[in-house]
């Protein structure tokens, strides 16, 4: 069972995601948030799989909220997936930045909301359609660490390999096919690169590979 949090300040919001959710045998809504700092301390005190996250709200915000979730190391099992009310928004990839591991338009399909709690929860994310990496893109020229390439050496040429192609939002089969490997070395590549990244999940590796010059942005 997949145990969600939602963080919205419009009540309305909240009874619908909630509504939609629990109908879902395999996810259970343990609480509600109405602002940053309460979900802080609901993740602390609930532990769920996954905290629903608005970005824009009174007092915390979402962005710092998911910063602060991100680094507790009790909550390391906690995803965050970030609601937004525009697709390209800059808001979104401070999200990424701080710790969210995905995000999803507020008018999103119900069914593309539960599948994406589903791919958050199995440590899966970054979401990766188009308009995922197209953000990406978009944004990625913003103000980064001061030594963004810190890290690059530590990774194998295969593994560097493999982040630039997670990066362009290839799944672990595409990779296998690819490369003629199985899913499972893929598997084992991206969490080593990971654990030499310091990286929380998926997410963090694109936004390290785009940082830190691996992968250049596409621009339109």
């Amino acid at each position: 069972m997949i145990g969600v949090l939602l963080v919205d300040d419009q009540a309305l919001m909240r009874v619908g995601f909630r509504s939609l959710i629990d109908a879902e045998e395999r996810m259970t809504v343990v609480g509600e948030a109405a602002d940053g700092a309460a979900a802080v301390e609901l993740t602390r005190r609930l532990r769920p799989d996954v905290v629903l996250m608005d970005v824009q709200m009174p007092g915390l915000d979402g962005i710092e909220a998911t910063r602060r979730i991100a680094a507790d190391p009790q909550l390391d099992g906690v995803r965050v997936l970030v609601l937004t009310n525009y697709g390209l928004d800059s808001y979104v990839f401070a999200a990424l930045r701080a710790g969210a591991s995905g995000f999803l338009l507020k008018d999103a399909d119900p069914a593309d909301l539960l599948s994406a709690i589903g791919v958050v929860a199995r440590g899966d994310a970054l979401l990766a359609p188009a308009v995922t990496r197209t953000l990406i893109s978009e944004f990625v020229t913003r103000p980064a660490p001061a030594d963004p390439a810190a890290g690059r050496d530590a990774l194998t040429a295969r593994e560097q390999e493999i982040v630039q192609l997670v990066a362009r939002g290839l799944s672990n089969d595409e990779l296998a096919a690819r490369m003629v490997i199985s899913p499972l070395t893929v598997k084992t590549h991206i969490n080593r690169a990971m654990s030499k990244l310091h990286c929380r999940d998926r997410a963090q590796l694109v936004v390290w590979a785009y940082e830190s010059g691996l992968v250049a942005p596409r621009h339109r």
